[in-house]
């Protein structure tokens, strides 16, 4: 009965005006919370109910004008209303409500034209930028102009450098490509941005878990260092240093999973057990080592340097080649071995080259899935090693017997996985 109705040629629309109205109605509800606003509930609602008509009749008189119109339409009244009850006294400009009901118009036009999930998912967005105006604002504060250089930077790695560099295969072994070289920079860099940014947001307000995951998103082997060094100063920030070095360091294990998810899917299957592995019996010692350790916000944030900056993604980029080009000369010449042997040697101090260099190997065939996972597993153990050492040399016996209790379950859990799974 319900489709007979739905049929209908005069109601054949209907579910489109619908999906508009719960548009209108999902902003609205927001802005009908703020008192400034000129507008809520009742008007984005019939705004974007407008926008669809509007597109509809568009679309059947063949005219773009009866949409442009609209939209004119929509933003006179709006400015209208603003400028009849203006009040010196309100903060609010109302540029912002104004901005969104043309936004709401415009998403009910694109659900006329067939962008259901798109119209939906940019008012969903829409309202979370209204909803968290604080919070935004906030966030902006705290931001510096170093800050800003950062985000620019990653930008011009991104939308200007990556086109431009051309998508072929050259050099030995057909393994140099400039644009996929490229392209895992951007995406490392963008990895350790997010970490970079929320450590910068973060400060010294929050405790030893939030750094630790943020640190480890940026680089785990700086934010080792710099905690080792710290934990000299006293005995108390020895229990800090602890559970940030061991909380940054499985989040290596996170930010692996993260970029094989991203570059090469296929291999998930049979990497991700493994990291779980390590994961699990890490997070067991983390534990016990945060729940002796009293409460402390006031922890001093490392000081890591911005991970988009062109000098810093360049030598990450050339890292990457070398080593891509040596694990394939390796692997032609000593088989998987070689590789092996590059995994050991460059995973001592970057963890992110050798596992990018496996898995364009593993795409283009070249190398085994269980090839791929063991060398991965591989490089992380040699990290973890290096850090140990690090700590016992940099800080002292006790801090390192102490990290080793959880960085060592984090390598017997990756080890013992191995010898299940390969």
């Amino acid at each position: 009965m319900t489709i007979e109705f739905l049929q209908d040629e005069a109601l054949f629309h209907l579910p489109n005006f619908a999906t508009s109205l719960a548009i209108g109605l999902f902003i609205g509800l927001e802005r009908e919370r703020n008192p400034s606003a000129k507008a809520g509930l009742r008007t984005f609602a019939l705004v974007a109910l407008f926008g669809t008509l509007a597109a509809m009749l568009s679309e059947r008189t063949e005219s773009p004008w009866f949409l442009a119109a609209g939209l004119l339409i929509v933003g006179a009244m709006v400015i209208a209303a603003y400028l009849r009850t203006r009040d010196d006294n309100t903060i609010d400009p109302g540029t912002t409500t104004v901005a969104a009901i043309i936004i709401c118009y415009g998403l009910g036009a694109i659900v006329w034209y067939g962008d259901t999930k798109l119209a939906l998912m940019l008012a969903i967005v829409t309202t979370i930028l209204l909803y968290f105006k604080t919070e935004l604002h906030g966030m902006t504060q705290k931001l510096d102009r170093r800050d800003l250089v950062s985000i620019l930077q990653f930008a011009v790695l991104t939308f200007i450098i990556l086109p431009i560099l051309p998508d072929e295969n050259i050099g030995p072994y057909q393994t140099i490509n400039l644009y996929q070289i490229w392209l895992m920079v951007v995406l490392i860099s963008g990895v350790s941005l997010m970490g970079y940014v929320a450590l910068r947001l973060v400060g010294e307000r929050h405790g030893a878990v939030l750094l630790g995951l943020f640190g480890g998103l940026v680089s785990s082997t700086a934010t080792t260092l710099v905690y080792t060094k710290l934990s000299k100063n006293s005995q108390y920030f020895m229990q800090l240093a602890i559970v940030v070095i061991m909380i940054a360091n499985l989040m290596v294990l996170i930010r692996l999973a993260i970029v094989c998810s991203v570059v090469s899917p296929g291999i998930l299957p049979k990497l991700l057990p493994v990291l779980a592995s390590g994961l699990l019996l890490g997070l067991g010692a983390t534990v016990y080592w945060w729940k002796r350790l009293a409460e402390h916000n006031n922890i001093p944030a490392p000081d890591i340097t911005n991970p988009a900056e062109l000098r810093t993604a360049a030598s990450f980029g050339l890292l990457y080649a070398i080593v891509l080009l040596f694990a394939a000369w390796l692997s032609d010449i000593a088989g998987s071995q070689g590789l092996y042997a590059v995994a050991l040697i460059t995973g001592l101090t970057d963890v992110d080259a050798i596992t990018l260099t496996s898995l364009r190997l593993f795409e283009m065939g070249k190398l085994e899935d269980s090839e791929t996972v063991m060398a991965i597993a591989l490089s992380m153990l040699s990290n973890i090693a290096f850090k140990l050492g690090m700590i016992y040399f940099v800080g002292n016996t006790l801090i390192a017997k102490r990290c080793a209790t959880g960085m060592l379950a984090t390598a017997a859990g990756i080890g013992g996985a191995l010898l299940v799974l390969i």
